[in-house]
């Protein structure tokens, strides 16, 4: 049973900046949020948005909170988490918007495949913010973005950001495991790199292989994706579009 009235979390009790505006990154039209909106769809485009103002407020701490709002104690720290990281990833990426938009868009994926693939939650979605993390320092130190260079440069950082926020250290090495490795895939095969690897050739395949004909999206999609849940998306996305 769900409990009522509690001042944290009773709209009564809001304030003014309890609910914000932000635009959709599609379509450019205005959507309103609640503060604890995790996401909400865009009235125009139909677009689902990322609410980057999002906070759960007392939620977060109290122990009577999947009473309050309905929501498993894990998940709620999964989320508030993965808000975290999702901010600490804009300020490593600042005004570059595309690279957010990809890495928003690549845990888009990831939450779509998890829906079916047994994994950590945690670490599907630290993986999937923080994955290009080291994209900045590549192109300073090495003058280029290329994988190999990403794979060296975005580690340090991805640990220094969830050391940060006390991520545990098993997942931490996990996370790091998984961005050293999300363009090459050579010494890592579990569940959660799978994952992540299929979210981010879900979002790459229009850019990849933009002209590409049915037949070779065909052999694209049976060759790299790792899951079958990937492999489903991707043909629902590419071979059967609405």
């Amino acid at each position: 049973m769900l409990l009522s009235r509690c001042p944290g979390q009773d709209k009564r009790f809001w304030k003014g900046d309890d609910a914000s505006e932000q635009p959709c990154p599609r379509c450019g039209k205005s959507i309103e949020f609640w503060k604890d909106d995790f996401r909400r769809r865009c009235t125009h485009c139909g677009e689902l948005v990322r609410n980057s103002h999002f906070d759960m407020g007392c939620a977060k701490w109290c122990q009577f909170a999947e009473q309050c709002v309905g929501i498993p104690a894990a998940q709620l720290r999964d989320e508030t988490l993965c808000d975290a990281l999702i901010k600490e990833m804009k300020q490593v990426f600042g005004e570059d918007q595309r690279r957010i938009r990809h890495a928003l868009a690549v845990l888009d994926s990831a939450e779509l495949i998890l829906k079916q693939e047994k994994a950590n939650p945690l670490v599907v979605k630290a993986a999937a913010v923080l994955h290009d993390i080291g994209i900045h320092e590549a192109e300073t130190k090495h003058g280029s973005a290329v994988g190999k260079y990403q794979e060296i440069e975005g580690p340090p950082i991805a640990r220094r950001i969830l050391e940060a926020l006390q991520v545990d250290p098993a997942a931490i090495d996990h996370v790091c495991q998984i961005i050293a490795n999300h363009h090459s895939a050579r010494d890592i095969d579990t569940p959660e790199f799978r994952i992540l690897w299929d979210a981010d050739w879900l979002v790459n395949i229009p850019d990849e292989f933009p002209q590409a004909e049915r037949s070779r999206l065909e052999e694209i999609i049976a060759r790299v994706f790792k899951t079958g849940a990937g492999r489903h998306l991707a043909e629902a996305l590419y071979l059967d579009p609405p």
